[in-house]
């Protein structure tokens, strides 16, 4: 397990857009995570991966503004989960570089098994879904929070090869963020759903020294827009440190 990397406030954007490096020649890469803006979603079902669900019109405005938050940085490279409305955040952020967006399966929201239906207490007090909530650690209800870290470190370790004394993006979804973010911590993965740091198209950054995550940064260039916003994977309530 790797040991905790804290979190801390923004490093100023490097103008210079040469490659950056430590003395010793190793490089400096930072690869920026933006979860997708606002769904439309009047219903408030647990999409996961079903098809057909895109920003809304206030997701579209979250969008703009992670991408004018990465307007200034060093992009080379943007890569998105295949799901529409982590493309449709994608795009404006490629835009802006000059950069196409490219897909990666690992990038993709968890499997849920409530995946389709509206989530409520009703839902989950049924007989027949109680042994799919039996174990919160795992989690039993859908895919393991192992293998979601994993494939979002893999995909991490990805950008930042392509992305090489530069800077990247990749653009997912709440849940693989967090447990990509919790993984560079040395953080255990079991969590309350209800208290990851991850809101609708926040920006957690990943500074790299060589292959090596020094620095985990955290930012919301859309809180303006959360007040109202439909969120139906939870809220940012979780304290760090805990």
């Amino acid at each position: 397990m790797s040991p905790a990397v804290p979190v801390e406030d923004p490093v100023p954007p490097d103008r210079s857009r040469g490659p950056r490096a430590l003395r010793d020649g190793s490089p400096v890469t930072i690869i920026h995570v933006v979860r997708h803006g606002e769904v439309h979603n009047p219903e408030a079902i647990l999409y996961g991966r079903l098809p057909g669900y895109h920003l809304s019109d206030l997701g579209r405005e979250m969008a703009r503004a992670a991408a004018d938050h990465l307007a200034d940085r060093d992009i080379t490279y943007v890569v998105s989960s295949p799901l529409e409305r982590a493309q449709e955040t994608a795009e404006p952020i490629a835009r802006a570089h000059g950069l196409d967006v490219a897909t990666d399966e690992k990038l993709t929201e968890s499997t849920n098994h409530f995946e389709g239906i509206r989530v409520d207490r009703r839902a989950l007090l049924r007989w027949s879904t109680l042994p799919v909530v039996l174990n919160p650690l795992r989690p039993s209800w859908g895919e393991a929070y192992t293998h979601v870290a994993a494939r979002m470190r893999l995909a991490l370790d990805e950008a930042r090869e392509h992305a090489e004394g530069h800077e990247g993006v990749m653009v997912s979804h709440q849940l693989p963020i967090w447990m990509m973010r919790r993984s560079v911590q040395g953080r255990r993965l079991a969590h309350h759903p209800r208290r990851r740091e991850c809101s609708l198209a926040s920006v957690t950054s990943v500074r790299f020294h060589g292959t090596y995550p020094v620095r985990v940064l955290y930012a919301e260039p859309a809180a303006h827009l959360l007040p109202g916003a439909l969120d139906v994977t939870g809220t940012s309530t979780e304290v760090i440190g805990r």
